[in-house]
């Protein structure tokens, strides 16, 4: 969706002055929200007219709770703009809620709805521990007029969020036909409260003050009863039957020709009361009756007319009651109701004269800087060419914002012929579906854009047409993974795209950097990266330069560059805060490199402290690949405090999060769920992902399946079968030395040091590890050993007994390695325990010794919840249990106790 929100929809109407309050349908509100240990919905169903918004606001006002409301259109039927609305609407509690949310939801390929909800649940359920009064731990949530969805994402979104609603939170739905959630579970569980259209209607008493107090009648009640039993209690048949009664002398004669259908019936007070209005009143609603919402500017917009002002009608219809809704409290913008809307397009004039009301408002709209609104209306005009050409101009500000799949669904709803009329239109779509991934979709619509432009190239409206498409087809290409084509269409760019064009041909050069990177050329790349940087600087687009060095700082880390890559890091952390917030939290990756180098580092207080600032910004950086690298981060930290299983989770969470991009993918998920499933002694599992991706060691070496190489030698390793292992892991060393790729190197050294030691060949073992320690010394590479586990300790170890006797310049630096490995007995021997504890009742699962160690770290529940992806009454039911294996009362015992048995 559009990062425009648009305000009015969470705007809580303010209850009128002149209503009829409804005691006994607040006591039947406060019933289902009465509970303060069940998550409740209650449900407002009923046709139109029957009052579901202004009872819902008089017991908002009345209850005294905090409460976001949300009024849907028919927009919202898309679930990523549902969400972020929703989102947007709990921002009106608690600003800061959901900011990652809202900038996943931008990206081309938004995270599965389920892991967006499961956030937004777990950043609800943390509401409460920050709360220091009743009135900030619950409150009410409304969806109004639930009935325009008509989308079964949206209803499977809105059933996952009911299941697991937080205690805190009461969802309210008012709509006019029931939502397809599951309704009977909840009464079952008695978590709904229903009030339906029997519940609504006006009793004779309500009908009697609402006719008479309300709408300024002086009805016999007998008269009265005959009006409530003729409408059968519903309000806005009552309504117009009050206002098409106004200044009628024979009330009686009238409430008794008062019959029919709803539908019959209204048609009937429709015409009584537009026939009650003057001449100008009908003009004005019947024109403006094409709008979802109007203000007075607009209003004016469409109606041409000097003598009347469109702010002191709506004003004038407000007072009149006259079936028009505020949305804000300055009373600038109105909505008719929904029902009396309709009625009046329904008698709107000839199609030409509608479509000339349509075209001002789309006039208007572009004028107030709402693209998508503009275009709607051009659209219902039946003005292709302008709606065309809206779409046109608003490409590049959307895609530059993460809103590619909204744009697409305007010119979706274009004609073929008039989007194939309009090359730069195909190229933007184009270059849309290329953006989501779709290649065949992006190639079929570049076709379009070079038939519809042939023979314009040489126009200056039209030149620099050749030069984005080839660059669009050197991105498809790239995603297909073919190397050459990205090359030959890059290039090709670079040729075709005008000297002025300098962004477009710097977009070319970075992709022909980043064919050098998926070879192995890290050099060559990192060069390109540099380039790009500078050419960014120099068109004044500070932010993509910014954004650019972790990418930087990844070539320099494959170089063995921890230093450098590091100081990359610092110095633009340093610009981007001189720039502002703006800049800043697009440092999020930033922080995480440095966190991560930390940790390489064993500089455990400076990790500590850049992976809190990462995860800080992380939640509102705007770069879409944040979910992928954040996971992967956490599952290197969870795969080496030995959480497998949390780590093989992380890993599914870094896949799902994964968008398109053109960084090569060099280390894939599957081969890093492989490592782990060895670290678990899964050796089948890891077994089978050989089968499945046919690896052998007989490959020829490349930089792209080096990881893989590497992980089916640890897979030979497990195996103890080691037939042409060390001829492959030769290939890839001379393959990674000759590219100067000094990661790399280290990497493949240990991997052949633990297969000679495998082996029995101790002094090659010995011989690989010294030459590998000596690359690594300089940067001070620590965790990439630690990680390793016991053979590679007891190799480290070997290796200091081998030096220890003369002062090796090694000598200090393997200390500094040797004391991030776990204590281990000597030579197998348990040391004497004095004063034994007894033993656990149960041992703990890997999940609670994960919350135990949160725990330990001083970490609130909520923040635990956070973390883990758990709501707050699950963390607390982990802890019941685990201070009941632990036999402790509290936190403090159960650390102490945790501690006595080794666990943390």
């Amino acid at each position: 969706m559009s990062t425009t929100v648009l305000a009015t929809k969470l705007y809580i109407p303010s209850p009128r002055s002149k209503i009829v309050l409804r005691p006994r349908l607040i006591e039947q509100l406060n019933k289902g929200f009465s509970s303060n240990h069940t998550p409740g919905v209650t449900l407002i169903s009923a046709p139109a007219g029957f009052g579901k918004t202004t009872l819902v606001n008089e017991w908002i006002a009345e209850c005294g709770k905090p409460a976001a409301w949300l009024s849907l259109d028919e927009g919202d039927g898309d679930p990523a703009r549902f969400l972020a609305y929703f989102v947007t609407a709990l921002q009106t509690l608690k600003p800061d809620l959901g900011l990652g949310v809202l900038t996943a939801l931008q990206s081309p390929q938004p995270p599965p709805i389920e892991s967006i909800l499961t956030t937004i649940i777990n950043e609800i359920t943390a509401i409460s521990d920050n709360s220091s009064t009743d009135s900030g731990l619950r409150f009410i949530f409304v969806l109004d007029d639930y009935h325009i969805i008509d989308s079964k994402p949206v209803d499977n979104a809105l059933a996952f969020l009911i299941e697991h609603l937080p205690p805190q939170m009461h969802m309210v739905i008012a709509t006019r036909e029931d939502p397809q959630i599951p309704l009977a579970r909840l009464r079952a569980r008695g978590q709904l409260t229903e009030l339906r259209a029997a519940d609504l209607q006006f009793s004779p008493a309500e009908a009697m003050e609402f006719l008479n107090r309300v709408m300024g009648l002086n009805l016999s009640e007998k008269d009265v009863a005959a009006l409530e039993s003729r409408t059968e209690g519903w309000i806005a048949g009552l309504q117009l039957a009050a206002l098409s009664m106004q200044g009628h002398h024979e009330a009686a004669s009238f409430i008794k020709s008062f019959t029919g259908s709803h539908r019959f019936v209204l048609d009937y007070l429709i015409e009584e009361v537009l026939g009650q209005q003057s001449e100008k009143i009908q003009v004005f609603l019947l024109r403006t009756s094409i709008l979802d919402r109007m203000c007075g500017a607009l209003c004016d917009a469409i109606l041409l007319d000097s003598s009347t002002s469109g702010q002191e009608i709506l004003e004038q219809l407000e007072r009149a009651n006259l079936f028009i809704v505020p949305l804000d409290n300055e009373r600038r913008w109105y909505r008719y109701h929904h029902l009396f809307g309709d009625l009046l397009r329904q008698r709107l004039g000839q199609p030409k004269e509608l479509a000339e009301y349509h075209l001002r408002a789309s006039a208007w709209y572009e004028a107030n800087g709402d693209p998508a609104e503009a275009f709607q209306h051009a659209l219902a005009a039946g003005d292709f060419e302008r709606s065309a050409s809206l779409a046109e101009s608003a490409w590049q500000n959307m895609e530059r914002n993460f809103q590619t799949l909204a744009w697409l669904g305007w010119v979706k709803k274009l004609p073929n012929a008039t989007v194939c009329s309009r090359p730069w239109l195909c190229v933007q779509i184009g270059w849309a579906y290329s953006d989501v991934g779709e290649t065949e979709e992006s190639e079929s619509y570049l076709q379009n854009a070079e038939r519809a432009a042939a023979g314009m190239e040489t126009q200056d409206a039209f030149k620099s047409i050749p030069g984005n498409i080839a660059l669009i087809r050197a991105g498809n290409a790239q995603i297909e993974g073919d190397l050459a084509e990205t090359v030959r269409y890059a290039e090709l760019s670079i040729q075709l795209a005008p000297e002025e064009d300098l962004l477009i041909r710097a977009q070319a050069a970075i992709t022909l950097g980043f064919t050098q990177w998926a070879v192995g050329k890290v050099e060559a790349s990192l060069q390109a990266m540099h380039t790009w940087m500078d050419d960014m600087q120099k068109m004044g687009n500070q932010m993509y330069a910014i954004a650019s060095v972790f990418v930087v700082a990844d070539m320099q880390i494959t170089l063995g560059r921890l230093d450098d890559a590091e100081k990359a890091l610092r110095k633009t952390i340093q610009q981007a805060e001189a720039l502002g917030s703006e800049a800043e939290v697009v440092t999020a990756h930033h922080h995480l490199g440095l966190a991560m180098l930390a940790y390489e580092r064993g500089d455990d207080a400076a990790f500590a402290q850049s992976l809190q600032t990462a995860a800080d910004l992380g939640q509102r950086t705007t770069l879409v690949d944040w979910p992928h690298r954040w996971n992967l981060a956490q599952a290197r930290l969870k795969k080496s405090n030995g959480e497998f299983d949390s780590a093989l989770q992380c890993l599914d969470n870094a896949q799902r999060g994964y968008v398109k991009n053109p960084i090569p993918i060099i280390q894939p998920i599957e081969a890093h769920k492989a490592r782990v499933h060895l670290k678990q002694g899964r050796l089948d599992k890891a077994q089978a992902w050989v089968r499945e991706r046919s690896l052998s060691v007989n490959d020829e070496a490349s930089y792209l399946s080096e990881y893989e190489h590497l992980t089916l030698a640890r897979v030979r390793l497990a195996e103890n079968s080691f037939d042409g292992v060390h001829e492959m892991l030769e290939r890839l060393l001379a393959l990674a030395e000759s590219q100067q790729r000094t990661g790399s190197v280290i990497e493949i050294l240990l991997t052949q040091a633990l297969v000679h030691q495998a082996q029995g060949s101790h002094s090659e073992s010995l011989a690989v590890l010294e030459r590998a320690l000596t690359l690594t010394e300089p940067e001070s590479y620590i965790r990439i050993y630690a990680d390793e586990g016991e053979a590679m300790r007891l190799l480290i170890s070997d290796f200091r007994s081998s030096i220890a006797s003369h002062n090796h310049p090694l000598l200090g630096y393997v200390n500094r390695i040797l004391d991030f490995f776990p204590q281990q007995m000597e030579d197998g021997v348990q040391s004497k325990i004095t004063n034994p504890q007894p033993k656990m009742i149960e041992p703990l699962t890997e999940r609670e010794l994960e919350i135990l160690r949160l725990i330990a770290a001083g970490h609130s529940n909520a923040v635990i919840g956070q973390r883990l992806y758990l709501a707050l009454s699950t963390v607390k039911g982990h802890n019941l249990r685990i201070f009941n294996k632990l036999q402790a009362e509290n936190r403090t015992e159960a650390v102490a106790r945790a501690r006595e048995l080794g666990l943390i």
